[in-house]
């Protein structure tokens, strides 16, 4: 084989991993964007049963008017975050859910409202989307973690930041106490 050959398959193969390489950062982005639509949709499933779990508490427990407002306000501002305003939206969810933990702590003192039909299939309904949020979290985090490891690493890092790929920021809440899913369970008394 001459020099020239063996500059060509050298070339070739560079070649051919430059396009292994773009290929696999393009279908991790896409990954990531795939995931973080999950997370949206949960997320907007949860904002829709706010207004109805307001307005049953409200029926009970009306002069509990600062914490249903409460509730209220941090619902408009999670949905006021824009679209790729990942830490702004952890931010304000992590408010949400703080401001929903207080609305059914106070639901804790109203057994009427424990009991009543439409109340506890909002509850319910709430925790499946609890539980659907943290599913849809820990695989959007996963696919982030797998596009910024590929963003990273050698070589392949050369690929991302010739064509722009860039580092995803993961879906964390700041506050520890944020992290706690809101109980919706209750004792029956």
């Amino acid at each position: 084989m001459s020099g020239s050959s063996i500059t060509l398959l050298i070339l070739a193969a560079i070649a051919a991993y430059a396009i292994f390489a773009y290929n696999a950062l393009v279908k991790g982005r896409q990954m990531v964007e795939e995931a973080w639509s999950g997370i949206d949709v949960q997320l907007k499933r949860r904002a829709d049963l706010i207004p109805n779990l307001v307005e049953t508490v409200k029926g009970f427990a009306s002069h509990e008017r600062e914490t249903l407002e409460a509730v209220t306000e941090m619902r408009a501002r999670a949905q006021a975050v824009p679209a790729g305003d990942i830490a702004g939206r952890a931010a304000a969810e992590g408010m949400l859910s703080q401001a929903l933990g207080r609305l059914f702590a106070v639901a804790e003192a109203y057994p009427q409202l424990r009991a009543n039909e439409n109340f506890l299939q909002l509850q319910n309904a709430l925790q499946t989307t609890e539980g659907e949020i943290q599913m849809s979290r820990r695989y959007y985090n996963g696919a982030v973690r797998e596009q910024n490891t590929r963003v990273e690493s050698f070589p392949s890092n050369f690929v991302a930041s010739t064509f722009k790929f860039f580092k995803h920021l993961y879906f964390e809440l700041e506050n520890p106490d944020d992290r706690k899913t809101p109980q919706v369970t209750f004792a029956k008394s």
